[in-house]
């Protein structure tokens, strides 16, 4: 790499508070991931993250091991400061009493507003947007929840190089190695909940949890209209090892009470004012501020996801094996597009091997290149 291809200095920090606030994923949510940097005369003197939910934001963390550096210094951080009194007092004023000289930021926070003139009235540089495209894409699933009261989705699947998630007969395990699945189980334990169809919960009965040692076990949601789910089930078997809620429209008021003894927690949708089932549903787990929904199938679920344009990101593990077969399943039901150019477009595609199958992550971008999620 020639010298002038480096990165500067700038942007290694940006990119460093990039690094930080991905950690925060799956333990501060409803909040938005952030990570902050102290630089003083080119030299980091503190950095630090939003760690968890109710916790000092990332700027504090990053303060209070720069100490007495921070006056003077620069501050990089991925969103714009909170000027706003929460479960902790804003990070405006404690950049002010620190004394920094300038404040860098990447993503404007459209549900805040006002820090900037704040830091400037108080004699602090500020530098709206460096990097601003990438510190949205890490702020996307807090704006998404809060300007668009939607969760943020990821559809995942394994299939085979042929494109099917099963056989004719509806046998589908093992389609992924050992590795692929255990990094699946990692996908759960960052998401607020799970979300799966009841045809998946009857042909496959998974357990859905996040089997690590120290994970964090999501939400089961169950999309079940006449909450047809069988008390033997996995997922009712094992409700108290992870909350289980069965999302049904009308259905029979016996097996809702059934359920509901079981320990699941039932929600009848009927009345929500959505005009499809998976929107209610998903207008329902924004409604308690699940920010993160992971949806694992099945095939007629991930279409009406994608056909309402719910979708955020793919992962996608694709095993080096044929299935063939015109009856074995493909991983996305219903119509789809009539032409190649109506086909749903993936952008920014990451191609990773793990161990001998590959995995495809990527955003969605729908209606010509449109980014729903946008603030």
């Amino acid at each position: 790499m020639s010298q002038s291809a480096l990165p500067s200095p700038e942007e290694r920090f940006m990119r460093r508070a990039m690094e930080l606030a991905l950690r925060g994923r799956g333990r501060v949510e409803p909040n938005p991931m952030v990570g902050a940097v102290v630089v003083r005369d080119g030299a980091v003197v503190g950095e630090g993250w939003h760690q968890v939910l109710g916790g000092p934001h990332a700027e504090i963390e990053a303060l209070r091991p720069a100490g007495p550096a921070a006056r003077g210094a620069d501050v990089y951080v991925t969103l714009e400061p909170c000027c706003r009194h929460g479960k902790t007092p804003p990070c405006s004023d404690a950049l002010i009493a620190a004394g920094v000289r300038r404040v860098i930021f990447g993503a404007p926070d459209p549900t805040q507003g006002g820090a900037s003139s704040q830091l400037r009235d108080a004699g602090i540089e500020v530098v709206a947007g460096f990097l601003r495209a990438e510190c949205e894409d890490i702020a996307a699933p807090f704006f998404k929840l809060r300007l668009r009261k939607r969760p943020w989705v990821t559809a995942k699947w394994a299939m085979t190089a042929d494109g099917r998630i099963a056989t004719y007969t509806g046998d589908s395990r093992w389609i992924s190695g050992e590795r692929s699945r255990q990094m699946a189980h990692e996908m759960r334990g960052l998401s607020d909940a799970v979300l799966i169809g009841i045809g998946t919960a009857l042909a496959d009965d998974p357990l859905l949890t996040c089997r690590l040692p120290g994970g964090r076990n999501p939400r089961r949601v169950v999309l079940d209209r006449a909450a047809r789910l069988p008390l033997t089930s996995q997922l009712v078997r094992t409700v108290a090892q992870a909350p289980v809620w069965v999302l049904c429209h009308g259905a029979p008021p016996g097996r809702v009470q059934a359920l509901s003894q079981a320990g699941c927690q039932v929600h009848d949708l009927a009345g929500r004012p959505e005009p499809g089932f998976l929107d209610a549903a998903l207008a329902f787990l924004a409604s308690h501020d699940l920010t993160h929904v992971l949806i694992e199938g099945g095939a007629k679920v991930l279409a009406s996801a994608f056909e309402s344009r719910a979708v955020d990101e793919v992962r996608v593990f694709i095993a080096p094996k044929i299935v063939g077969g015109q009856g074995a399943v493909g991983p996305v039901a219903g119509q789809g597009a009539a032409h190649m150019r109506d086909a749903i477009q993936l952008a920014q595609a990451r191609w990773t091997f793990v161990d001998s199958d590959a995995l495809l992550q990527a955003r969605v971008e729908y209606g010509g290149g449109s980014r729903d999620h946008e603030p």
